[in-house]
């Protein structure tokens, strides 16, 4: 939620007569924390809520993936070993899990043939390769690699592939959203945050409005894990106009403004969006720490609060050997962990880095999914010692 805009066609006052095209328009909020939150008011020609018909399809295909027990480990994934192929939603496959938070990971090679609306979760995408746009009720949204897209809980919508798209997905299940802290008491972002309102990209308004996309009347409906399709009577993206402060966004990495200081800043300090329970934070090519006697590369710790993820997505990564673009590694709470034997010293001296990589910390721990398991790299936990 970043600010409020306007698109498209809306009355002076919220909840009064509007007949754009001489008929009259139904309203529709969609709001956020019951009516406590950010919102935004979208017109309609017909009837939001009308529903010809529903099916109940069962479970979501990537939930049901449960993974033997295993030790506690620091643990390594190679996310290009999944299959290609399917759509961005259901194509789509878990690797780590939470209360709060879903981890997913597909190679998508096709568009939705249907709407989808995850009641379930805020959507953050990071998009590792490939090009398409999101379609809804607010517009169009083009995105390409190094870009994050947001999609807010509920909102029907579809991703149209226009080259094979591989994305880490977050699903929020409490929120994903702006820091709070990076706002001032207008809610404006303030001059100190690490980005600015205009590196948040909206949606697009087409000539004609949203209806001119020629969406499916079908909608897969994700609640509870089970996923639902709907008929609906009439065009979901048959809108006039919208105002408001909730709609999908685009967030472009390398917009992300590091901060540094004379010796090595705590991870937070990379802190990008946040939701309950979970922080996704952003590492992008930058001048290291300037203390004469600086170590710059990340030293040894213990977090026994937080599992941590990294994706890495391309650079040297200065604290690690064996790691390459595509790579999830996890650290989980009560193991320490560190740089790979000889990164810390031979970082001395160093002033930048150029690595782009995308943390995730949680402080409920992260459980693997038998697809994750399927994708591993078993010597992973023991490779300091080696020093592979």
């Amino acid at each position: 939620m970043i600010h409020r805009l306007q698109r498209g066609e809306v009355p002076p006052k919220p909840h009064i007569v509007f007949e754009p095209d001489g008929r009259l328009a139904f309203e529709h909020c969609l709001t956020r924390q019951g009516f406590d939150g950010a919102f935004t008011i979208l017109y309609h020609r017909q009837p939001p809520h009308w529903i010809a018909s529903e099916e109940d399809l069962g479970p979501h295909p990537a939930l049901d993936d449960p993974a033997p027990d295993g030790a506690l480990a620091r643990r390594h994934y190679l996310t290009d070993r999944l299959a290609r192929g399917g759509t961005p939603f259901l194509g789509r496959r878990v690797l780590l899990s939470n209360p709060d938070l879903r981890v997913h990971m597909v190679h998508a090679t096709e568009s939705e043939g249907s709407l989808v609306a995850n009641a379930d979760a805020d959507e953050l995408h990071y998009v590792f390769r490939g090009r398409g746009r999101l379609e809804s009720p607010f517009g169009v949204l083009a995105f390409g690699p190094e870009d994050y897209v947001h999609v807010p809980r509920s909102v029907p919508h579809r991703i149209v592939v226009e080259e094979p798209c591989s994305l880490l997905t977050c699903e929020g299940l409490s929120w994903i959203d702006v820091p709070r802290n990076f706002r001032n008491p207008s809610g404006q972002l303030r001059m100190d945050a690490p980005y600015t309102h205009r590196d948040f990209r909206a949606p697009d308004w087409p000539d004609g409005g949203p209806a001119t996309l020629g969406a499916p009347r079908r909608v897969i409906t994700q609640r509870g894990g089970r996923l639902t399709a709907f008929e609906y009577a009439h065009d979901p993206f048959e809108v006039v106009g919208w105002d408001g402060q909730v709609w999908p966004f685009a967030f472009p990495i390398r917009a992300f403004q590091p901060r540094i200081g004379q010796v090595h800043l705590p991870p937070t300090v990379h802190m990008t969006f946040a939701g309950g329970g979970f922080i996704v934070c952003s590492f992008v090519p930058r001048r290291v720490d300037f203390h004469e006697r600086a170590i710059p590369c990340p030293y040894p710790h213990s977090s026994p609060d937080c599992d941590e993820i990294l994706f890495y997505v391309e650079g040297n990564f200065t604290s690690r050997k064996g790691i390459g673009p595509g790579s999830i590694t996890l650290h989980p709470t009560g193991l320490p962990h560190g740089p790979h034997p000889g990164t810390y010293e031979a970082s001395i001296g160093t002033d930048r880095t150029d690595e782009l990589a995308v943390m995730i910390d949680t402080f409920k721990p992260l459980r693997p999914s038998g697809t994750a398991q399927s994708i591993e790299d078993e010597g992973y936990n023991r490779s300091w010692v080696r020093g592979d």
